[in-house]
């Protein structure tokens, strides 16, 4: 179950977690570590983040600590953000019993408790569950020992499964978004659901979109970018989640490929492919990118001629038609326009590197000056890894991509429109061609001058009418 080295937790995030535990048993309250931390100390991970759980209300935790920012982040629930001078900052919750959730997603009222065991029993998944002395842990050295189990956290860490804590009909019922963590945490992690708590989310699977879309997009962005992408999304089609989430991606099922390209399979198994590819800590517009990639393929497969011999599956125009489906998806997930923007240029050019090698200069150098080009060249090569495995046309871009220097690939425009009018053109539409036109040659390397831009604009667009 437990690591098999003691991670490092003299942070400055556990060692405020554990004075706030300090201060709160000093004034006769109950206080523990609780939820993820434990289960990472356990795990021997370092956490990210150390969160208290209390016996003391609101009120109490507020005036317990006069000399620190403090914040009623959810008062409501009984949560309270201590703040260090340092800019750390430590959720403190009432331990609480809730009542019922009429909306799904939230309890229309809650009770606070003195009950350790009452608050554990509300809770989502046993490997969350748990609570921890952190006097007890520094003592011994030992997360076990030191660990409150009231729901069998540590039997699941050892047997390596994600299970609802009691009926797991009514822990889904009380909140949807649960399903989604359940898939998130065994994907993280490598486990597996606990049948009870698979049939359960199969049967509610359909409720899933009760839960506001960036709440969705959140778990979704977490279940890309832990390090268990496939295995994840594997599940989210597994218990039925997926075709109520990304009814799109669903689609990607039996769409065959050419296999003289794509060896591997079908459009579902080339994308899992690609998410099996993303690291841990992957950015998530690259993530989401990979995911889209090939969303259009469904609505443009094209059967081979049985009349020739020599045709082929083809997917005619299923860039542009994946860039549609992509803002859609992202639009509906609500995104940023930043992200939104990134994740749609990598959908848009992901085909382009098939030309790579036959492209003008300026063409080629356009390319590479895209926002983020790396991410651009990182899905690329998933791509191909993915499928034939030839890397050819991605160490082209790569080597040419770090061996061009940046002011080669984006120079200081030579004309700007203040020059042509000075030149005597009239503005108009015409600029923006002129002027794209004289960067191209510019990219191209045969001119360098403002005196040659202008003499470039003359011979391709004619002399100015004086």
């Amino acid at each position: 179950m437990a690591g098999s080295s003691k991670p490092n937790i003299a942070t400055p995030k556990y060692l405020a977690a554990r004075s706030i535990v300090e201060t709160l048993r000093h004034a006769g309250h109950q206080a523990y570590l609780a939820g993820g931390c434990v289960r990472d100390l356990l795990l021997g991970v370092e956490p990210k983040d150390f969160d208290v759980a209390t016996s003391a209300t609101p009120d109490q935790v507020l005036q317990l600590f006069p000399d620190r920012k403090t914040l009623t982040v959810g008062a409501h629930f009984g949560v309270v953000l201590v703040c260090e001078p340092d800019g750390i900052s430590t959720e403190v919750a009432t331990f609480r019993h809730d009542g019922s959730y009429s909306d799904g997603r939230r309890p229309d009222a809650v009770r606070f408790s003195t009950n350790p065991r009452e608050d554990v029993l509300r809770r989502d998944f046993p490997i969350n569950g748990m609570l921890l002395d952190p006097e007890q842990y520094d003592r011994t050295g030992d997360p076990v020992v030191a660990t409150l189990d009231y729901v069998g956290g540590r039997d699941d860490l050892s047997t390596r499964v994600i299970r609802a804590i009691g009926d797991p009909t009514l822990r889904f019922t009380e909140d949807k978004l649960r399903m989604l963590r359940a898939v998130r945490f065994a994907a993280r992690l490598g486990f597996a659901i606990d049948p009870a708590t698979a049939a359960a989310i199969r049967q509610l699977a359909a409720q899933i979109t009760i839960v506001s879309p960036e709440r969705v997009r959140d778990e979704l962005t977490l279940i890309l970018t832990e390090g268990g992408a496939r295995y994840g999304f594997e599940l989210l089609d597994q218990l039925g989640l997926l075709p109520y989430i990304l009814p799109e991606i669903t689609k990607l099922h039996g769409v065959q490929q050419p296999p003289e390209y794509h060896p591997e399979g079908d459009v579902w198994i080339h994308t899992l492919l690609l998410l099996e590819k993303l690291p841990a800590g992957v950015s998530p517009t690259l993530a989401w990118g990979a995911l889209l990639h090939d969303s259009g393929k469904p609505a443009t497969f094209q059967a081979p001629d049985p009349a020739n011999p020599h045709d082929r599956i083809r997917f005619n125009g299923h860039v542009e038609v994946g860039v549609r489906i992509a803002e859609v998806i992202l639009q509906r997930l609500r995104f940023s326009n930043e992200e939104i923007s990134q994740i749609v240029a990598l959908v848009k050019n992901h085909m382009r590197f098939g030309d790579v090698k036959h492209m003008r200069e300026s063409t080629l150098k356009r390319f590479l000056r895209l926002p983020r080009f790396d991410e651009h060249l990182v899905l690329h090569r998933m791509d191909c890894l993915s499928s034939h495995g030839d890397l050819s046309l991605y160490e082209f871009a790569k080597q040419k991509y770090e061996a061009t220097p940046i002011e080669s690939i984006q120079p200081k425009p030579l004309l700007t429109g203040r020059e042509l009018i000075a030149a005597g053109y009239p503005p108009g539409p015409r600029f923006r061609k002129m002027l794209e036109a004289a960067e191209d040659a510019q990219l191209e390397g045969s001119i360098s001058t403002p005196d040659q831009a202008l003499r470039f604009i003359e011979s391709r667009f004619g002399l100015p009418v004086k």
